[in-house]
């Protein structure tokens, strides 16, 4: 096996191709082996390989295939040691483990593997729900935990999600192949929503010290090409990627230099991508124009005013809340509630949003949830409750994964304390 010349330093940089790298070997290995839980199994092993050994040897010049060799063998052997386990022979393990060469892995790549394996993911076997779990974990490499955040429930209950999601494959009968064109439209609305989720999670991590994972976020917009590539008349699939695109030109505005969270009405707008700004609203403008307007459009239409002002205080919020008032009928949900009451408090006051809050305080998908209280602690501010604010701060900080957030939640809880103690000493 041919090696980079010299080992080197393992950085980020390195470990982010590798984790790249590893949906789209995935996707050769379920499409070869048309067994999607053994091939994950495999991958995974691949993966550990690497780690273990590309810091010491260096980084092969064909990592990809690399990984593509070790994943079929590792594949292959635990086919034959389950064959061995329950004494029966399978068309796989009876053959001889394929000699795999360079010419046989370039044969077998296909340049969007990894799109191609986020349709498959999609199983008509597994419900959307468990489909889209599934496919965040093989596509997107989120953890468990950062999948269960996305949909709002304990990490124990993803976890067992996953697995059945693996075994309901592995039953139906279905193959695991790539699907035909009519499959890729039944399939698509769990795709984009996939897709979404994806980058949503490299947007703002939802985990750990980075407030942004931007590997994600552009795995995210490059896969959204691909799919309108594929479906280039369809109005959603160009409305999310307008939608991620005006979301990511803020992206370098986001946070101080020492990491710490810059808010929407604080960012320096002058840092913002008017490149991915004027590409975004004319993928736009141009979804709008064919009719039936869908929730990635209005979301993204919403994302487009908040671009259009030169300052936080030119924002068009009776727009805005007008178009989170028709995409609570288009698409209803507690986060879409939760951000239609904070355009509610900006056009009627801030009293009005707590007053539509109270409506999520009985959803079990979000009542409790740190950004219902990060919201409320917000709105308490504007009314100048601040001891109100600075306890819902301090729960939402509580309940965030999220260290950047913690610690954002945390400096306005004291801020607003300090005011709070100032404000007594002056009265007294």
């Amino acid at each position: 096996m041919t090696h980079s010349a010299t080992a080197g330093p393992w950085d980020e940089a390195s470990e982010r191709l590798l984790r790249g790298l590893a949906p789209q070997v995935l996707g050769v290995i379920a499409r070869r082996f048309r067994d999607f839980a053994t091939a994950e199994d495999a991958v995974q092993e691949a993966m550990l390989a690497a780690f273990q050994q590309w810091p010491r040897e260096g980084i092969p010049e064909n990592p990809r295939g690399w990984l593509i060799r070790v994943a079929s063998r590792r594949f292959t052997d635990t086919v034959r040691s389950e064959m061995a386990r329950r004494q029966r022979e399978t068309a796989i393990a009876a053959e001889e483990e394929p000699a795999i060469g360079p010419a046989e892995i370039e044969a077998d790549m296909d340049p969007e593997d990894t799109l191609i394996l986020l349709f498959m993911c999609c199983h008509p076997a597994l419900s959307s729900s468990s489909a889209i779990a599934l496919t965040l974990r093989a596509v997107g490499g989120l953890t468990t935990a950062e999948i269960a955040n996305a949909f709002m429930v304990p990490e124990a209950t993803m976890a067992q999600r996953i697995s059945r999601a693996k075994q309901s494959i592995r039953l139906s009968g279905v193959p695991f192949r790539a699907p035909n064109p009519l499959e890729r439209r039944e399939r698509q609305a769990a795709v984009l929503h996939v897709l979404y989720l994806i980058f949503s999670e490299g947007y703002a991590s939802s985990i750990g010290a980075r407030l942004q994972r931007l590997d994600l976020a552009e795995e995210a917009i490059r896969l959204t090409r691909s799919a309108r590539a594929l479906l280039p008349e369809d109005a959603e699939i160009a409305g999310l990627l307008a939608l991620m695109l005006l979301t990511d030109a803020r992206k370098a505005a986001r946070t101080e230099a020492n990491g710490e969270i810059v808010p929407l009405d604080k960012q320096d707008r002058t840092l913002w991508h008017r490149g991915e700004i004027a590409e975004g609203t004319e993928l736009l403008r141009l979804a709008l124009s064919r009719g039936a307007v869908g929730l990635y459009q209005l979301q993204a239409a919403i994302a487009a005013v908040h671009d259009e002002a030169a300052r936080a205080e030119d924002t068009d919020w009776p727009q805005i809340l007008a178009l989170y008032e028709l995409l609570r009928r288009v698409s209803p949900g507690p986060m879409v509630t939760l951000n239609h009451a904070i355009a509610i408090a900006m056009v009627h006051g801030p009293a009005r949003g707590l007053e539509q809050l109270q409506a999520l305080d009985s959803d079990e998908r979000l009542s409790g949830h740190y950004r219902l209280d990060a919201v409320r602690a917000h709105l308490f501010e504007m009314l100048g409750q601040f001891e109100k604010a600075v306890e819902h701060y301090r729960t939402a900080a509580a309940g965030t994964t999220s260290l950047p957030e913690q610690s954002y939640l945390m400096t306005q809880a004291a801020r607003l304390e300090d005011a709070r103690r100032k404000n007594q000493s002056q009265l007294e």
